[in-house]
């Protein structure tokens, strides 16, 4: 029998990420339950599905708001809205992961305020974004990031193609960017949430700078925050294990979304 405190929850984009979100949603998390996925390839994600405990249907973009309180958004960010729309219009909870599309639709915060919807973003692939929020409750003089990533991490990136940068060969690292959040979100949608939801956190897209880097060197997604605030100054970094299916992301993106479902619905909370 279904308990009815539990939250029902969809996920839209059966991918790296949402696939590893499902599989923890079928193994139990606490209040939620997993009611259907929204895939590309519907055939494949029916025979992943198969594989589940208690398996949900695979149903279009625009029937998951529908079925579900919760929606977890793990698809292009060319997507955002086809998912944001009718999630926030019926007053559901949305969780963002394309937050870098984001900052280009900022009318959807307006619809989520209009309808009682709320719009969640993790921390994703990145840390430290509770001790940026506080200090963005006073004056904060400086936010920078430094990411660095293995070449094909960043293959097919708009802004490569449209600047004719190659990264075929590459034997030294290399900066491809040097820019605002605002314009690395654009530029590299798939590789740089990050920087947008380090932009949302503290002094917004405009304000906080970004460099990319391409290191044949490295195996690991590198970011490193740098914070000059009146409370405090501190420096952050971290190196994610890109995940097996899609280089563009790390394996801890999935798991941050975990851990914030959780969150959701336990009594107790822990960080900003």
């Amino acid at each position: 029998m279904t308990d009815k405190r539990e939250k029902r929850v969809a996920i839209a984009g059966f991918g790296a990420i949402g696939r590893v979100v499902a599989a923890h949603l079928d193994r139990g998390i606490a209040g939620l339950r997993l009611v259907a996925v929204a895939a590309r390839d519907k055939a494949r994600a029916e025979r992943a599905m198969a594989g589940f405990a208690r398996p949900v249907p695979v149903l279009p973009l625009a029937e998951l708001a529908e079925e579900a309180e919760i929606i977890v958004e793990c698809a292009p960010a060319a997507l955002l809205r086809e998912i944001a729309e009718p999630t926030l219009g019926r007053g559901r909870t949305l969780l963002v992961l394309s937050c870098g599309a984001l900052i280009d639709n900022f009318d959807l915060v307006d619809l989520a305020r209009r309808t009682g919807g709320r719009i969640l973003v993790p921390s994703g692939a990145l840390l430290g974004l509770d001790a940026v929020q506080a200090a963005a409750q006073g004056a904060v003089e400086r936010v920078h990031m430094m990411t660095r990533k293995p070449p094909r991490g960043l293959a097919g990136a708009p802004y490569l193609i449209a600047h004719g940068i190659s990264l075929d060969g590459l034997s030294a690292a290399k900066r491809v960017f040097a820019g605002t959040a605002r314009e690395a979100a654009r530029g590299f949608p798939a590789n740089v949430n990050v920087a947008a939801a380090l932009a949302l956190a503290g002094i917004g897209p405009e304000r906080t700078t970004v460099e990319i880097w391409a290191d044949p060197g490295i195996t690991r997604n590198t970011h490193r925050i740098e914070v000059e605030a009146e409370t405090a100054r501190f420096t952050l970094a971290i190196e994610n294990v890109p995940s097996a299916d899609n280089p563009r992301t790390g394996r801890l993106t999935a798991l941050s979304v975990v851990a914030l479902l959780k969150k959701l619905a336990s009594p107790l909370q822990i960080g900003t």
